[in-house]
């Protein structure tokens, strides 16, 4: 089953519309003003598309957010039945702080092809294509990882960079990595483009790995399927409510690891716009009436993975009078 490749440029809108509103609060220093000036203009934008539309992985349930929240339904109801993942801003500290890396993320999938991820934690790793299966598995030491993965590249332990979140829960992991001689690329925010970072070579990164959002993990997941990479997860439930969440979603064995074909069943197509220039695209600039922005695209059943820069006038894009100017 595919998603018909005419919705890929409805989605670039989705996610650049969200990526412009949520830019004219960069450095403000608000979060939540960033936050739901993107999710606003995702919303208004994600309506207007010919399709069954539901959110399966945004910002909450009903009672909890009054963002995109799980279960809401969108599009004009004349299409398609298609499932939804959302971040329509991945970095609200990025973009608060006009700090770089921050993005507006979507990922669409066939109705009932992407993994309902909980709001909760997922242990994740992520290498590049054309690794074949058993070079890394979450079950592995990190030192096996990391010795398995140098082996098939040929190379030594310390010619590998490995990307993961700074945090105090990864204080061991990343002891054994220094141990290693592992080069480190730490990030404070952002495990979407952290994961997608091994996804070409350009980015120089072997390997993501740690503790991360799940929602964040099945969006990176659907990227990293078209470029052939590979990704296992597994949620981590410590309260009790995120139990009986997980259960109403219908996750029944809580220790499960989730292979990348298991979180995205079939075709997929992911979109992510810069809303601050980071490693994966450059941030939305606005000068003389005309923003340029680049989006990272792919759509796995026409192997299509692009970055998609765009000039356009403001006066076209909020009244749509004039033709769209693509650069590739």
């Amino acid at each position: 089953m595919t998603v018909d490749k005419k919705f890929i440029d409805q989605f670039i809108k989705v996610t650049t519309r969200a990526a412009l509103a949520s830019s004219y609060y960069v450095g403000k220093k608000d979060k939540m003003l960033c936050d739901k000036a993107a999710t606003d203009a995702m919303r208004y934008e994600l309506n207007k598309i010919d399709m069954n539309g539901k959110i399966v992985i945004g910002e909450g349930e009903l009672d909890q957010a009054p963002m995109l929240y799980i279960g809401e339904q969108l599009g004009t109801k004349k299409g398609p039945s298609l499932d939804i993942a959302v971040d329509p801003l991945e970095g609200t500290n990025f973009a608060a702080n006009n700090l770089p890396g921050a993005l507006s993320v979507i990922s669409v999938a066939e109705k009932n092809n992407l993994l309902n991820a909980p709001e909760t934690y997922m242990d994740k790793i992520a290498v590049g294509k054309n690794i074949p299966k058993g070079v890394i598995d979450l079950d592995y030491s990190i030192e096996k990882n990391i010795k398995n993965l140098a082996d098939f590249k040929n190379k030594n332990p310390d010619d590998l960079t490995a990307c993961m979140l700074d945090r105090p829960r990864h204080k061991k992991k990343i002891e054994q990595l220094k141990d290693l001689k592992v080069k480190l690329k730490l990030i404070s925010d952002g495990d979407v483009s952290g994961a997608l970072l091994v996804c070409e070579e350009r980015f120089n990164i072997d390997i993501f790995l740690g503790i991360g959002g799940g929602p964040e993990g099945v969006l990176a997941a659907s990227a990293l399927d078209a470029y052939d990479c590979q990704f296992q997860g597994r949620f981590i439930f410590k309260e009790k409510e995120d139990i009986e969440r997980a259960k109403k979603m219908g996750i029944s064995d809580l220790d499960k690891k989730y292979n990348l074909n298991e979180i995205v069943s079939g075709d997929s197509i992911f979109c992510a716009t810069g809303i601050t220039s980071g490693d994966l695209v450059n941030g939305i600039s606005v000068s003389n009436n005309i923003f340029k922005s680049e989006t990272l695209v792919t759509h796995k059943s026409t192997c299509y993975k692009k970055i998609i820069k765009q000039e356009i006038s403001l006066t076209t894009w909020f009244f749509y009078s004039a033709k769209i100017t693509l650069i590739y």
